[in-house]
């Protein structure tokens, strides 16, 4: 059997529900071959909870379903043991809460072929549901990427891993690309992207290659958002430092920005929230990642994955 020229991988870790809908939306992309096509569900919980699952998927899928159980935990080591089954010679990645309309991964290959990209993002667009009224507005945007807006083709900058498509070939390392060192905190595609972007990569934004994201409702709170947010903020002086050799002058400007950053957005913080704005938590938000910025490391990092499931 010919191998196929796009896998799609979905890792998930005990989001059923989740990863169901997503599946069943790649299920039915149209413009494209089925017969080039393969699906790579990467389960890292402990236990393979969506093994049974992944069975059923596989008898209603017009494409070949492979099930991969990582243990390990941790989201670079589920995203490199799915890369590892993977045959196809591009890699499209879907997360377990996100949905694909029907022209998703069409609209992603078009883009690609247009600009010959190493790398392709998509808009998110964050849905939440009915019952959720306070912070909507923030909460949606916050789970949402808006990036190049409408507008089509290449770009200087990288986004994350959802919803993407990537040229195998361009890979620093077609099986394991993505750095065990971001297992716990996340960020291990700005790791790559931003590798790849130092070493010239061509990378693309297709605005037709829109999805939707349903985040878990344990997470449509400020609870969640903000320190996510503060994780989000240190993102860009943790890179400067993880360089070689670490760019400390870079560490020093992020760190200067997010000091001004947080000062001026938190003042302005308190004073929507004494005025009850509904524009507080953005304005929050704001503050929070240039408090990242400055508060990058050591005992400031969050573990957002890699956790063990509590026994």
């Amino acid at each position: 059997m010919p191998s196929p020229r796009v896998s799609l991988i979905i890792p998930t870790q005990r989001r059923l529900d989740g990863l169901a809908t997503a599946a069943r939306s790649t299920f039915r992309q149209a413009g494209v071959d089925p017969t080039t096509l393969e699906l790579v569900v990467v389960d890292n919980d402990q236990v393979p909870s969506a093994h049974a699952l992944a069975e059923t998927l596989a008898a209603e899928a017009p494409f070949p379903v492979i099930y991969v159980h990582e243990a390990d935990p941790g989201v670079a080591n589920a995203r490199n043991a799915a890369m590892a089954q993977a045959r196809g010679d591009y890699i499209a990645f879907l997360d377990d809460d996100e949905e694909a309309p029907t022209g998703w991964l069409a609209a992603l290959l078009a883009v690609q072929a247009r600009y010959d990209a190493d790398v392709v993002f998509g808009p998110v667009r964050g849905r939440a549901p009915a019952g959720v009224v306070r912070h909507r507005a923030y909460l949606e945007w916050f789970f949402s990427r808006v990036g190049d807006g409408a507008r089509e083709g290449l770009i200087d900058h990288y986004y994350g891993c959802g919803d993407s498509l990537l040229r195998r070939a361009s890979l620093p390392d077609p099986k394991a690309p993505f750095s065990a060192i971001r297992n716990q905190i996340g960020g291990e595609d700005d790791l790559l992207f931003g590798g790849m972007h130092t070493k010239g990569a061509r990378f693309a934004w297709a605005p037709d290659a829109w999805v939707w994201e349903d985040p878990v409702p344990n997470r449509l709170t400020l609870g969640y958002t903000i320190p996510r947010a503060f994780s989000y903020g240190q993102g860009p002086t943790s890179h400067c430092a993880a360089r070689t050799p670490p760019d400390r002058l870079g560490v020093a400007r992020w760190m200067v920005i997010g000091v001004g950053q947080a000062g001026v957005f938190g003042l302005l913080a308190g004073l929507q929230w004494l005025i009850r704005s509904p524009r507080f938590a953005f304005t929050l938000d704001r503050a929070v990642r240039g408090l990242g910025k400055t508060l990058w490391g050591g005992p400031f990092k969050i573990h957002f994955y890699g956790l063990r499931a509590p026994t």
